[in-house]
């Protein structure tokens, strides 16, 4: 390539830098130029247009199996601290149970389908990673005086991946970033394992949805949201959404003790207590069908 070419390459990649969010039509005109005039090649014209394509993209723009990939880094660092806890039956009835309430969600499918895992610590938590892979500690399962509360809290993280706020833990700056790396290297239609290298651009974005689940917690607006959420899967799946408000009412009381996790990662319940009963109004509550408890109260036996 000449000078000419060089300084012409570098006059786009300016321009392009300089161009504020939503402008990528502006860059596919300068770069439409550049190509008229001979002084950049059609595959260097593309390059140019997928980046300020990717200058412009959200958490929207995140396809379905990178979200799954994604959802499985956060989740090995979650278990990188929690481990599994080894009771095969108990497992599997908060599988069936959860996989259960995701068919009643606006999101009933991910890429790599709703996953539920029970972690092997007494700290009252749960964690709901971006693609729907949902973990709910012994400690926390422990709280559960129902089958009816026990879907309230898998409903409520169903509704954190429903709404994707895992994703939207990301830094904006940070995801802007790694969109824009996935669109120019790695934007090719990748398959099967191949798509697992997507995760290499979003290592700081694993970092920063891991940092919100284990650390800082989410905002009180997205807590209500997926509050709502779960009150609607309750509902649509014949469940006691004042469930949910039975298990606020419980974390209320130990907050005080709770110092690693609901304690440490969530607001306090009293406004989220207060908008599940503005949500559940004066319906009157579902009537659990016989067997329901003594099912639950089998499973549960396991960690009393």
């Amino acid at each position: 390539m000449n000078n000419l070419n060089h300084i012409a390459l570098f006059g786009c990649a300016v321009t392009l830098s300089l161009l504020p969010t939503g402008c990528s039509t502006v860059a596919q005109y300068s770069t439409m130029a550049g190509e008229a005039a001979g002084v950049i090649t059609s595959d260097q014209a593309a390059s140019i247009n997928r980046t300020a394509v990717a200058a412009e993209k959200t958490v929207q723009d995140i396809t379905p199996e990178q979200e799954h990939y994604i959802g499985r880094s956060v989740a090995a660092t979650v278990l990188a601290t929690y481990k599994p806890y080894d009771q095969a039956a108990l497992n599997q009835y908060l599988t069936v149970l959860g996989q259960t309430l995701a068919q009643y969600s606006d999101k009933p499918e991910t890429f790599g389908g709703y996953h539920f895992l029970v972690i092997e610590t007494d700290e009252i938590n749960a964690f709901a990673a971006p693609g729907g892979l949902i973990l709910v500690s012994r400690g926390l399962l422990r709280c559960c005086r129902s089958e009816d509360a026990l879907a309230a809290v898998l409903a409520h993280e169903i509704g954190h991946v429903e709404k994707q706020h895992g994703l939207n833990a990301i830094k904006r700056g940070r995801l802007t970033s790694a969109l824009t790396i996935f669109a120019v290297e790695a934007g090719k239609n990748l398959v099967g394992e191949n798509l697992a290298e997507v995760t290499k651009a979003f290592e700081g974005s694993i970092t920063d949805i891991s940092s919100t689940l284990m650390n800082s917690g989410y905002s009180r607006s997205l807590e209500n949201d997926a509050d709502a959420a779960a009150v609607q899967i309750l509902t649509r799946s014949g469940y006691n959404p004042q469930a949910l408000v039975d298990m606020l009412t419980e974390m209320k009381t130990r907050l005080a003790s709770d110092t690693r996790g609901f304690g440490k990662t969530h607001p306090s319940p009293d406004v989220r207590i207060q908008h599940v009963n503005g949500l559940i109004g004066s319906q009157p509550a579902a009537v659990a069908p016989a067997g329901r408890q003594q099912r639950f109260d089998a499973m549960l036996a396991v960690i009393r």
